[in-house]
């Protein structure tokens, strides 16, 4: 799928001069002295503008992605009542037909961690009646429904909030919006807008069929990005019946590859459901989730891993709360098994080191911070320092990858990259500055490990108007990418050719 192309008079972080970068059959053959070389293919100047890897976002939920724009958006509201007014503004509009059973209303977003009123079910039955509401959290972690709703999805919520949580909420969520709704224009646009940030690939951990769908994908022309699939546990057996292992090839254009088993050991910080060695504030301890949950047991999960293991099948385990960690931990150290730690959000002092001993990566979302530093201040009190630990982690050995968690934070690894480096977002001042890392750590931690262009590697390319090496934490979160290139072949592109 590549083709011969070279990129003229590229400048190259941490490198004096301009180079050519000549591309063949989808590597990079050579790395140049600008006008030293002989040009392979179609030539394109890119001025003197920076050539650097692709990047990568390392846990994305791209179905959910794709259809946020459909949702109502109740990012930003600061209390269940500033919520219920934007859904009254919306159940106001023309979905107020008198149809006799009107289209249900999704909004997606909200955080209710630090809200100084709390969902109530009560509340959004008087603000819709009859129109099902279902209002999905930051996290993905909840839902916040009326009685329409409910019934429409065969669900008893609480009845005091309206709230459903965790493992019964993800099959609502499946059922309510679909990925079979999503068209493959919608895909393909959701990956050019990827592309246009820079991005070459992306580990997708959507809980559906991953290993058909995005194949079909890719044939349908959802070809700007390459993706490594996940399997969940109820899929596992059957990836297995396929043969499939991790890093096997899935499409004939090499971009889908097989990935690992996800498993989710335990819930959301913003949620409360992140299963933690202390209580939450306020809960009393007779309470059986005082200190989070154990959404999977752990002597399932060393199953799910072992089985995994046998047939070639790496494993990312998603573990927020510190006992989630400390249970994945021991895990990975009795079944000898290599593999992610997704979030890694809240660790026990005495726990970052393993981390480096048995050579896991841990897969982090830096913006999760920014988002949830006052959620942590208030509900992980006396803890924040260990909070979203980034530095701490590769102090201790971990090999970091950087993502966004989709649509949880915005699919950009130039967020992420800034949100690392800097600890600080709106003018505020850097929170925990200790688990601040430098800008070519968290380039590498979206690059997979590659800042400099080097001949014999992908030729997966991005473009940037800036030194990366040389740019402000704002200048790097809103870096402005000239093209991106997969393979050697252009997936995005302002540059005059």
């Amino acid at each position: 799928m590549g083709e011969q192309r070279t990129l003229l008079n590229a400048s190259l972080p941490g490198r004096a001069g301009t180079h050519d970068v000549l591309l063949d059959g989808g590597v990079i053959g050579a790395v140049v002295p600008a006008g030293s070389g002989a040009r392979h293919g179609e030539a394109t100047d890119v001025d003197g503008r920076f050539v650097l890897p692709g990047m990568w976002d390392h846990h994305v939920h791209f179905a959910q992605w794709t259809v946020q724009r459909r949702r109502l958006d109740l990012s930003g509201t600061a209390s269940a009542a500033q919520c219920l007014e934007r859904v009254r503004d919306a159940v106001a509009g023309p979905r107020a037909s008198n149809t006799a059973e009107p289209p249900a209303l999704v909004g997606y977003g909200f955080q209710d961690g630090v809200w100084p009123d709390a969902p109530s079910l009560a509340a959004l039955d008087g603000v819709a009646p009859r129109i099902p509401v279902v209002l999905v959290s930051k996290d993905l972690h909840c839902g916040w429904m009326n009685t329409a709703a409910a019934r429409l999805l065969s669900l008893v919520p609480d009845r005091v909030t309206g709230l459903v949580r965790e493992g019964e909420w993800f099959g609502a969520l499946d059922r309510l919006q679909s990925p079979a709704d999503l068209s493959f224009e919608d895909y393909r646009e959701a990956a050019l807008a990827a592309a246009r940030r820079g991005v070459v690939g992306i580990v997708e951990f959507e809980n559906t069929d991953n290993l058909r769908l995005w194949p079909e994908r890719v044939d349908r022309g959802v070809d700007s990005l390459r993706v490594e699939v996940s399997v969940w546990p109820e899929r596992l057996e059957e990836a297995i019946a396929a043969g499939v292992r991790t890093g096997d090839v899935l499409d004939s254009r090499g971009l889908v590859t097989m990935g690992p088993l996800k498993v989710v050991v335990d819930g959301s910080l913003n949620t409360r459901t992140a299963w933690c060695w202390d209580p939450y504030p306020g809960m009393d301890l007779s309470h059986p989730h005082a200190c989070g949950m154990e959404t999977v047991p752990l002597d399932t999960l060393r199953e799910l891993m072992a089985r995994a293991k046998e047939a070639g099948i790496a494993a990312a385990v998603h573990a927020i709360g510190d006992r989630a960690n400390t249970g994945v931990l021991d895990a990975f150290g009795e079944l000898g098994m290599a593999g992610t730690v997704e979030h890694a959000q809240l660790v026990r002092e005495e726990d970052f080191a393993r981390f480096g001993a048995l050579g896991l990566i841990a897969s982090v979302q830096p913006e999760h911070a920014m988002d949830d530093r006052d959620v942590a201040e208030r509900h992980w009190p006396g803890r924040t320092a260990r909070a979203f630990a980034i530095a701490s982690l590769r102090r201790a050995g971990a090999e970091l990858r950087l993502g966004s968690d989709a649509p949880v934070s915005p699919l950009d690894p130039w967020i992420a990259v800034s949100a690392a480096v800097a600890r600080s977002r709106d003018g505020r001042s850097p929170w925990h500055p200790e688990q601040r890392i430098g800008v070519g750590a968290a380039l590498a931690a979206s690059t997979r490990g590659r800042v400099g262009v080097v001949p014999g590697e992908p030729a997966d390319l991005v473009v940037v108007e800036r030194d990366p090496l040389a740019s402000s934490a704002e200048e790097l979160r809103t870096m402005p990418v000239a093209a991106t290139l997969l393979a050697g072949r252009f997936t995005w592109s302002a540059l005059t050719r």
